[in-house]
C-alpha cells in the first residue's frame, strides 16, 4: 500500500517565508515543511525552532530546511525570495532585483524534477508569476501568484468594520495588479446577499459619509501603511497564502482571487492578473469572470495593461 505525503517547499526564509512555514505548521495543513535560503543557517534555525513547536499543535508535521535538489517530490514550492525594499520603491520598482533572484531559483528546481505548482509571493508578483511560467514551462494552471488574495482580505475587513459583520460575511474581490493600479468591482461586492451601494444608499446617518474611492484607495495603501511602521508585511500574507495551499491540497474548488494567466478571459492574453478562480488538486482549475459595469471593466484594462507592460520587458519566449 502506498500512501502520498503532502510537502511544501518555502524558498525564502525571511518574515514572509517564515510566517508561511509557521502558518502551515500550525494549522497542519501538509505533512511536510521544507525551508529553504540562500542563507542555510537562518532556514536551520527557523526549521528548528518550529520542530520544537510540534508539541503543543493539533499533529506532528516534519519540519526541515533542504536544498534546491530536494524540492524534486515537492507538491507545491512557495517562492518569497525577494531583494529588500527600498524608500519609494513600488512593487513594480522591484522588479529588476527580483528578476534576478528568481532566474538563479527557478531552474535548479526544475532541474530536481520538480512537476507541482509554484506559488509566488515575490513582488511584483503579477510580472515574476508570468516570468516563472516561461522560465519552468510548467502548465499555466500549476504557476500561480498570490495576486490579490491579500488585497481582498484587506477590503474586507474594512468594509466589515464599517457596518459591524464578520469579514467571511462579505463578498466581494480587489482585481487587477497587485499594486497601485488594482481596481474594485464594487456592483459585484455583496454582504448577505445584498450589494453595499445599497447597503450605502440605505444606512445615510450611518454611512452617509463613506466614499467608495477612500476604501479602495485605503485598501491599496494598506501594505504601505504595514511597511512603514513596521518595516514589512508578514502575517497576512502568510494567511493568504496558506488559504490558497489548502484549497490546492485539500482539492476544495473554491474561488480565490489569485494571479493566473489570461488566456483570452477579459479579453487579455499572455498576462497574469488578480482574478477570482476555482483552487483545486492541479492548480487553477477555471478562471471566473464576473460581469462589470464600464467603467469598471475600463478601470480593470488599465491595471492589466500596466502589468503586460512589465511583462513584455522580461523579453522571455
Amino acid at each position: 500500500m502506498r500512501i502520498n505525503n503532502s510537502k511544501v517547499v518555502v524558498i525564502g526564509a525571511g518574515s514572509v517565508g517564515s510566517a508561511t512555514a509557521s502558518s502551515l505548521v500550525t494549522q497542519g495543513v501538509c505533512d511536510q515543511v521544507m525551508l529553504l535560503d540562500i542563507n542555510r543557517e537562518k532556514a536551520y534555525a527557523e526549521a528548528l525552532d518550529l520542530r520544537h513547536s510540534i508539541q503543543y499543535l493539533n499533529r506532528n508535521v516534519k519540519v526541515c530546511c533542504g536544498e534546491y535538489k530536494d524540492c524534486g517530490d515537492a507538491d507545491i514550492v512557495v517562492v518569497t525570495a525577494a531583494a529588500p525594499m527600498k524608500p519609494g520603491q513600488t512593487r513594480l520598482d522591484m522588479l529588476a532585483d527580483s528578476k534576478k533572484i528568481i532566474k538563479e531559483l527557478v531552474e535548479p528546481v526544475m532541474e530536481s524534477g520538480f512537476d507541482g505548482i509554484f506559488l509566488v509571493i515575490t513582488n511584483p508578483v503579477d510580472v515574476i508569476s508570468y516570468y516563472i511560467y516561461k522560465l519552468s514551462g510548467l502548465p499555466k494552471s500549476q504557476v500561480i501568484g498570490t495576486g490579490t488574495a491579500l488585497d481582498t482580505a484587506r477590503l474586507k475587513c474594512y468594509l466589515a468594520e464599517l457596518i459591524d459583520v464578520d469579514p467571511r460575511s462579505v463578498h466581494g474581490f480587489c482585481m487587477g495588479e497587485h499594486g497601485d493600479s488594482q481596481m474594485v468591482p464594487w456592483s459585484r461586492v455583496m454582504v448577505g446577499g445584498k450589494s453595499f451601494t445599497d447597503i450605502l444608499r440605505d444606512n445615510p446617518g450611518q454611512l452617509g459619509q463613506v466614499h467608495l474611492k477612500d476604501i479602495a484607495k485605503k485598501t491599496t495603501r494598506a501594505g504601505w501603511e504595514i511597511i512603514e511602521r513596521k518595516g514589512s508585511t508578514n502575517y497576512g500574507i502568510a494567511a493568504s497564502t496558506v488559504g490558497i495551499i489548502k484549497a490546492i491540497l485539500n482539492d476544495e474548488n473554491k474561488v480565490i482571487p489569485v494571479s493566473t494567466l489570461l488566456d483570452g478571459e477579459y479579453g487579455h492574453c499572455e498576462v497574469f492578473a488578480g482574478v477570482p478562480a476555482v483552487l483545486c488538486r492541479s492548480g487553477v482549475k477555471e478562471v471566473i469572470q464576473i460581469r462589470m459595469h464600464e467603467d469598471e471593466k475600463a478601470r480593470f484594462d488599465h491595471s492589466v495593461k500596466i502589468i503586460k507592460e512589465h511583462c513584455d520587458s522580461l523579453n522571455v519566449k
